[in-house]
């Protein structure tokens, strides 16, 4: 039997200075705990707001187009949404196309407290722009949607 072959600690330096992986994953975080921080006043996660404003929309949403949009799995957009639920924010009934559908909307309650969060995203994410710089959100936003692409 031979002995197993290793990664030389060389390469954990690299992988750890250059794996876009590991830099986004670490950003993402941040700014995930940044919003959550943010929106704890109201009652509110970052990924609870982003659901939340993709229901804002003047119809009812289908489940599927809600999920793509957040690039969510539906087993864990389905998790999220019980939450919404049992707070009454948001309202799920049979797609009446395809009963086996789902279609998502904002309840009443729901578009108070996402009018409530709404200033808070704005506030938080224009400090996020000015940390990044003239141009630099914009060409971020481009360089993730081309990976996400």
């Amino acid at each position: 039997m031979s002995t197993p072959k290793t990664v030389p600690f060389e390469t954990t330096l690299h992988v750890r200075d250059t794996c876009l992986c590991l830099h986004t994953q670490r950003a993402a975080r941040a700014l995930a705990k940044h919003f959550d921080d943010a929106l704890r006043p109201v009652g509110l996660t970052n990924g609870q707001f982003s659901l939340l404003m993709s229901l804002n929309r003047p119809g009812p949403a289908p489940m599927g187009a809600v999920a793509d949009l957040l690039a969510l799995d539906r087993t864990t957009l389905t998790a999220a949404l019980k939450i919404l639920d049992r707070r009454k924010l948001v309202k799920i009934t049979a797609n009446p196309a395809d009963k086996r559908g789902r279609l998502l909307s904002l309840t009443s309650a729901g578009r108070t407290l996402l009018a409530k969060a709404t200033p808070i995203w704005v506030r938080e994410h224009a400090a996020i722009d000015r940390l990044l710089g003239p141009g630099n959100p914009e060409k971020l936003r481009s360089l993730l949607n081309r990976i996400s692409a």
